[in-house]
């Protein structure tokens, strides 16, 4: 049997032999097939790239028809119980878990690149006090370029790694800053006696305690969630800091052409729009009634159903359980008992099940960032921290695998033929 594609052109009579490796062909091959000397020669047309591989990765893994997702072989549900994010950051961007000597040189390299330059903080004042944390960050992430001209040295191994490192050490801050900002509360400096998570959180609501001490089950839930946000393949996002790094853009630059990706509503902000969706519910009586209407398409049924997962989202099955040890500690949200029915209501209605719309990560986590006391406004933020050391995974294979090049897809031009010019007066 050979590892070929057979391919007749009615168009002409001839057949082509093409390629076939891991599952894919080279979409070169296609070039080859002509009506004739002048022609092209065929393309794939494929809006939104719902199935066109734009690389080879060994990052992450999704299967999602069986629900699995794993970063480097690692299934998710073992790294979000026995891992810490930034063994995983590790994980994600060497390829192997660290050993103990190694993962210490890790944690000491990100604490000391906590800080980020003062003159940011004028940056910061120049925007209004209730300017979009995610447009913030944006800013501040392709301002933080023209303080490291060293790092558009992106051909440079160990320039690349320094840069990597300060970029998941300075995303913490600069997220804190954002939100001080827009509460109009004193900036906090980082605290590097504190854990990675716990650091932030210290930045993040600090008041006039001397020592701010974190509650040790809102530390963990927010180090889980950065785990199961760290990368997910070749998301909008992920594409956007591969395209953009492709031209050689130093990694600042890179990723916040990501962050402006994920702020969109469509990527980012799904898990504010379950809120919305469970406060207009309003009650748990209300439930059938709105299930009913979303089979009717007057609604839509919002933290169900994924781009890639067919299957329950393995993540939101860690979710949901880390909800309840949250809601221990900060009270529970009343908005869970609606939601709890809406799942249970939706996973036994052949309406939905046989159209695999199954909870997805957003179903439970904005529930979680609500009752942390986080304003909706600033959950893409809470994303885009550990995705961070994704884009930087995603974009350091990029640079390091020889089959890649600058990006530049072709278009099918569906516009106007060879016109002449005319003059202003006659037309």
């Amino acid at each position: 049997m050979s590892d070929t594609l057979s391919i007749k052109d009615n168009r002409t009579g001839k057949e082509y032999e093409v390629p076939i490796s891991d599952g894919t062909i080279p979409a070169s091959a296609l070039r080859k097939i002509k009506v004739d000397a002048e022609d092209f020669g065929l393309m794939a047309y494929d809006p939104g790239l719902k199935n066109t591989a734009s690389c080879r990765s060994k990052i992450t893994l999704i299967d999602g028809d069986k629900g699995i997702l794993r970063y480097r072989g690692y299934p998710i549900e073992q790294l979000a119980e026995q891992s810490t994010f930034v063994e995983v950051a590790y994980l994600l961007l060497h390829g192997e878990l660290p050993n103990k000597p190694q993962l210490d040189k890790w944690t000491h390299e990100i604490t000391v690149h906590t800080y980020v330059h003062q003159f940011l903080i004028k940056g910061m004042e120049g925007f209004k006090w209730d300017a979009h944390a995610m447009g913030k960050m944006t800013s501040m992430l392709a301002t933080l370029s023209t303080f490291y001209n060293d790092s558009k040295k992106v051909r440079d191994p160990e320039v690349r790694r320094e840069h990597i490192i300060k970029i998941i050490a300075k995303m913490p801050t600069l997220a804190a800053w954002c939100f001080r900002h827009a509460l109009g509360r004193p900036y906090i400096y980082p605290d590097n006696s504190l854990s990675y998570v716990g650091n932030f959180l210290n930045m993040l609501f600090r008041m006039s305690e001397p020592k701010y001490e974190p509650n040790p089950v809102l530390e963990r839930a927010l180090d889980v969630l950065f785990i199961l946000h760290a990368d997910h393949e070749q998301n909008c996002s992920a594409t956007a800091a591969r395209n953009v790094g492709s031209a050689e853009t130093d990694p600042y630059c890179s990723l916040a052409a990501a962050n402006a990706a994920l702020y969109g509503p469509l990527h980012g902000g799904a898990n504010e729009a379950v809120l919305r969706m469970l406060r207009e519910i309003g009650d748990v009586k209300n439930v059938g009634s709105f299930i009913e209407d979303c089979k009717s398409g007057g609604r839509r049924l919002m933290g169900f159903g994924h781009r890639v997962y067919k299957n329950y989202d393995p993540r939101a099955r860690i979710i949901k359980g880390l909800a309840h040890e949250v809601f221990q500690v900060t009270g529970k949200n009343p908005l869970l008992d609606i939601a709890l029915e809406l799942e249970k209501i939706a996973l036994d209605d052949e309406y939905f099940v046989s159209r695999k719309l199954y909870p997805n990560v957003d179903f439970y986590s904005g529930l979680i960032y609500q009752s942390m006391g986080f304003p909706v406004e600033f959950f893409p933020v809470l994303f885009a921290i550990p995705r961070a050391c994704g884009w930087l995974a995603q974009w350091q294979e990029m640079l390091e695998d020889p089959e890649q090049k600058i990006a530049r897809p072709r278009q099918v031009y569906v516009g106007a033929d060879l016109r002449d010019y005319k003059p202003l007066d006659a037309r």
